[in-house]
This record gives structure tokens, sequence and C-alpha cells, in this order.
């Protein structure tokens, strides 16, 4: 008979190709922040990581909480909302998979300028300042390229809100 040759578990492991990468560490590895760090870096990094659920429609945070820390998405969407002192609520951003947000709240000590609200049930990995603080003080070479790629990351921002404004601007001046 020609029954298929089954290979016990022992063999299996043994020739078992690599692991992948998990969801989140190729997310970390694409971004400007962690890019340059070495795969044991990118390991110490992923310690820091908590993961979080948030349900359809829950507040991951408000306008005006502390800053504590950067999300990444790993699944669902988030909404970033912004709403001015007379209570209207203006969309500024719908993020998805691989996004991320918050990272200002690395660098400064000041308040969330936007709220952020998840629109499906969504899995975020949070990096917290203080845990961050202490990996760039233990690696302050690495740490030095972690603040370039966040400062690099604020910096684009900053650039193509610039340029918005701007054509908005024109636009109007236009009329």
């Amino acid at each position: 008979m020609n029954e298929p040759i089954r290979i016990g578990s022992f063999w299996s492991n043994l020739f078992k190709p690599p692991a992948e990468k998990s969801e989140v560490e190729s997310i970390i590895c694409s971004m400007p922040p962690f890019k340059k760090l070495n795969q044991k870096l990118i390991r110490s990094l992923l310690r820091l990581i908590h993961n979080r659920a948030y349900s359809a429609n829950e507040y991951i945070f408000y306008q005006g909480d502390p800053g504590i820390g950067l999300y990444i998405i790993i699944s669902g969407e988030v909404l970033i909302t912004q709403t001015t002192d007379d209570g209207e609520r203006f969309d500024i951003a719908l993020l998805k998979s691989g996004d991320f947000f918050g990272e200002v709240a690395l660098l400064d000590e000041e308040t969330r300028s936007a709220s952020a609200l998840s629109l499906k049930e969504s899995q975020l990995a949070v990096i917290f300042k203080p845990d961050l603080d202490e990996f760039i003080e233990a690696h302050p070479k690495e740490g030095i390229q972690i603040l370039r790629g966040i400062t690099q990351i604020i910096a684009t921002r900053l650039r193509t809100l610039n340029q918005d404004y701007f054509n908005l601007y024109n636009s109007i001046r236009a009329k």
C-alpha cells in the first residue's frame, strides 16, 4: 500500500523553517524610529510592548488626557478627532493596521492634542514613555536613532500640514 509517509514531531520540528516575524515585530521594524535597530535590540523593545484590545466605538484616549505612549495598530481602525472649545468634533485621520499614533507623547510631557476612537474591534500594541525612556537610557546610541526617527515622523507630518495649510489658503484666496 502507498500510505503517506508520516514524519514524527521530532523530525518536523528539526526541519521546520525558521519562524516568521510576528506582525508586531514586522510593523516595529518598518517604523522610522526603530528601523535601524539590530535584532537583539528589537527583541528587547518587543518586551516593552503592552497589548491592548478595544471594542468598536471605545475611546483609547481623550483630548486633554496625559500623553503616555505610542500606539501601533495591529488590527482594526482608529479615528483621530479633535474637538473645538464649542464642542464641535473634527475628524483628523482614519488609521488602519500598520499605522501608529501618539508618538509626540514619547518626546514631551504634554496632554493629548486629540482623541483616539476605536471604530472597529481593534488590537493595539503600546509602548509607554517610561519604558522607552529606560530603554534609551540603557542604549544611548540607539536611543539617539529612535529619537531621530520620531523627530523625522513629526517633521514629515508638520511639512504635510504646512503644505495643506498653504493649499487651503491659496484656494480661499483664489475665490
